[in-house]
């Protein structure tokens, strides 16, 4: 009897300290990043650090104020934005404007490095419609790196039919930003870059996140900015929730599901309906246990780790009370999206994805069975050419295929209609292994013979490795010939205090880049496609000389003139 009674003392007492156990879960309350708006945007690339852990901090990268991410940029459709962003890292990046419709000499692709201590200029009329969107990284063969560190940060694209609907739009109340990632801490905190899965959860750049939300109709902007993992999303009580955006614009109506697969690079907008939960906890899950073979977040075909292949939690939400005015139901239509006609199309391109062997057993996936080169143009494609994309795979993994520069809309996949989620605009698809994808897009406004776009696969490893192509988008009107007279120009005033005006002798010849260097040689301000009717603004440089390279519109040419500053 006493044994017993003691085995019975001993189970009550691990059952009390397992309970307690639980109830003291350690969350740390979800980071809101701050936000930006108007047309004209400061952005600071910093190298920083960030306590994530008990012991070192990591080194991370951070804009503006942030040690880790960086500020949510909201966009008016119709509006000309400008971008006035400073690398303050050690080394050079670039800064892409992911899912943005905009000229390639804007784009922040691989062409457009930044080198340290350089600022870039860039500007362009808004035409997306209301969506998320986001900016990162793009250098090549250290994307990976960079984004890992933390560089980017969400761009919210506002329009009149958004605007006309009742959805939540109160940022951080009941319209929520959530970036999901992954990341492996070495024992020294620092983030592990070996090929290997990351195994902890980031949310926002917050581990073991938590956040309140108010009982009412919420929003929530997701963008899956990992490395290469998907995400299987759930809520832990089976609840369903509304897709009401793709990556490009609103569906015709909410599309109501229990579970979404968010691939590396993808953003989705969804409605939970908390009417009448207050004080219920409800946790935003993966639930990757029943992920297919292919995919990247699944046991087999990742390195096994705490994350890979199981079901995990990646943000708890505590529902609170309802604010003054809330949403409390979930609208049944959204907008009549106009795709373009598959009957339109003149050009039908074929695109590989398939796996390269590298030795050693190690296979790399290329894309039209070729890697990466930077001085190769691989289409080049007629300005507002109506095209359909079919993308071919035997890759034996899943892989996420992005576009730059255009919207597209999913035609098939393996012949089939896309699910509902789907049938919206789209930069990004996920094409399964030995799958076929086919797309329509138009190659409209901007046409550019110098600086390309890209298209690669979103897992950034792989992207790094060379799984990426480049186009130009061309018109009639192309590169003159060579012999064209050299561009003559002055600068005034010559020294100059404040600003330097560029004054051609010929009045009809435009600039097509602009960079102002100092007598070393090294990079202090581009000025993409610039508008020079203000001048050059100067005030903030060193006294010294410097140069301004400016390539011609028409010819190409580059012609340097110097100018001292005062």
């Amino acid at each position: 009897m006493k044994s017993s009674s003691l085995f019975f003392s001993l189970l009550t007492l691990i059952l009390l300290c397992h309970i307690s156990s639980a109830q003291s879960q350690t969350y740390n309350t979800l980071w809101i990043p701050d936000t930006l708006s108007g047309t004209n945007f400061s952005l600071t690339i910093k190298d920083t650090l960030k306590q994530f852990r008990t012991g070192n901090q990591t080194i991370t990268g951070g804009i503006n104020n942030t040690n880790f991410w960086g500020p949510t940029l909201f966009f008016n459709k119709g509006d000309t934005v400008r971008m006035n962003v400073k690398n303050t890292l050690n080394d050079s990046t670039t800064l892409h404007w992911h899912g943005i419709h905009l000229p390639a000499v804007m784009d922040g692709g691989p062409h457009q490095v930044i080198p340290p201590g350089t600022t870039w200029q860039p500007f362009w009329k808004v035409t997306n419609n209301a969506a998320t969107y986001w900016y990162h990284p793009h250098l090549h063969e250290k994307t990976e790196a960079q984004t890992t560190a933390g560089v980017g940060g969400f761009i919210i694209v506002r329009d009149s039919v958004e605007s006309s609907l009742n959805l939540p739009r109160i940022y951080g109340v009941d319209d929520i930003p959530l970036v999901i990632n992954d990341r492996r801490f070495s024992s020294t905190n620092q983030f592990i870059l070996d090929g290997t899965h990351p195994d902890v959860m980031l949310v926002n750049g917050v581990l073991n996140p938590q956040y309140s939300i108010p009982a009412q109709v919420v929003r929530f902007r997701i963008l899956n900015s990992a490395t290469q993992r998907c995400y299987n999303l759930g809520f832990s009580d089976n609840r369903a929730f509304y897709v009401i955006t793709s990556d490009g614009g609103l569906l015709d109506a909410p599309v109501p599901i229990t579970r979404y697969m968010i691939c590396s690079g993808e953003r989705i907008e969804v409605l939970v309906n908390c009417t009448s939960q207050q004080s219920q906890v409800v946790n935003l899950m993966a639930y990757n246990s029943t992920l297919a073979s292919d995919i990247a977040g699944t046991a087999s075909k990742v390195t096994q780790d705490a994350l890979s292949g199981k079901d995990f939690q990646i943000l708890r939400l505590n529902i609170t009370s309802p604010t003054a005015k809330p949403v409390t139901t979930i609208p049944t239509a959204l907008t009549v999206n106009k795709f373009f006609d598959a009957a339109n199309a003149t050009i039908t391109r074929t695109l590989s994805i398939s796996d390269f062997n590298a030795g050693g057993g190690v296979l790399k996936a290329i894309l039209n069975n070729q890697f990466f080169d930077i001085k190769r143009i691989d289409y080049q494609i007629p300005l507002n050419s109506t095209e359909i994309w079919e993308i071919r795979s035997t890759s034996t993994l899943a892989h996420p295929f992005h576009i730059h520069d255009v919207q597209f809309h999913i035609l098939s996949r393996n012949g089939s209609v896309p699910p509902l989620p789907e049938q919206g605009w789209k930069d990004e698809v996920f094409v399964r292994a030995g799958e076929t994808i086919r797309f329509i897009t138009q190659f409209n406004s901007y046409s550019d013979p110098i600086h390309p776009f890209m298209y690669h696969c979103h897992f950034a490893t792989h992207e790094d490795q060379g799984m990426m192509g480049q186009f130009v988008v061309t018109s009639t009107t192309g590169i003159l010939d060579n012999n064209t007279p050299t561009l003559k120009f002055s600068l005034y005033p010559n020294p100059a205090n404040d600003k330097v005006w560029i004054k051609f002798a010929d009045a009809s010849t435009e600039a097509y880049y602009v960079t102002v260097t100092n007598a070393l040689g090294r990079a202090i301000l581009m000025l993409p496609q610039p508008q020079l009717e203000n001048g050059i603004d100067v005030a903030n440089f060193a006294s010294g000389v410097y140069f301004v390279r400016l390539m011609d519109k028409k010819t190409k040419a580059i012609t340097m003139q110097k100018f001292i500053k005062q």
